[in-house]
């Protein structure tokens, strides 16, 4: 038997009011190309049709409903959740993922949402700053992979724009042939050694 191993970690991020009703719902689909039987296994529901994904939730929000665990394997899934005032934020994975890490990544988007919403996490406050809940997710996760863990930077992400500094690069002047990637490398590899020479 071979590990599957793969980037593609979480299956949907959910947030639900009290009554079970959806506030927010992204599902994401398994980009492991066309071999299905790598797929189904990875993502054993796709939940392809709206019907689909409304009746899983009303399932899980049941079945999760004023219950204090975090963590549950429910319909062939593990599903992280917190539930907080008047809504509960979920997120769904494969059954053979590590729990710790989804736990954690819960937990850790739950703290970027309370910071950038002023500690008042409630149905009201996400769809009044729908837009910053939105962005904190996709800074996240981004299409089922978990890119960004800590929450002081997931919320640097969403509230700092772009910087100016950008703005007037010359990208004309940029070497991008072997000689240019093999000299950017050789610098990076120079930084990279004194500042661990220097402890830092």
């Amino acid at each position: 038997m071979s590990l599957n191993i793969s980037l593609y970690t979480i299956s949907a991020v959910l947030i639900l009011d009290n009554d079970g009703n959806r506030l927010f719902a992204k599902y994401y689909k398994s980009s492991l190309g066309e071999d299905s039987t790598n797929s189904s296994s990875k993502f054993p529901h796709q939940f392809d049709t709206q019907q689909q994904q409304l009746n899983f939730e009303k399932s899980l929000f049941s079945k999760t409903y004023k219950v204090n665990q975090d963590i549950l394997l429910y319909d062939n899934h593990l599903i992280a959740y917190k539930q907080t005032n008047d809504l509960l934020l979920y997120l769904v994975a494969p059954l053979n993922e590590n729990e710790s890490l989804i736990y954690s990544t819960m937990n850790n988007l739950f703290e970027a949402l309370t910071i950038l919403l002023d500690n008042t996490v409630d149905k009201q406050t996400i769809l009044d700053k729908y837009d910053m809940v939105c962005l904190a997710i996709d800074e996240t996760i981004d299409d089922g992979i978990i890119i960004e863990y800590d929450p002081a930077t997931i919320v640097s992400r969403v509230t700092n724009p772009p910087s100016a500094v950008y703005e007037n690069v010359n990208l004309k002047n940029i070497d991008i042939s072997e000689k240019g990637l093999f000299n950017a490398l050789s610098f990076a590899s120079k930084k990279l050694g004194e500042r661990l020479q220097q402890g830092l």
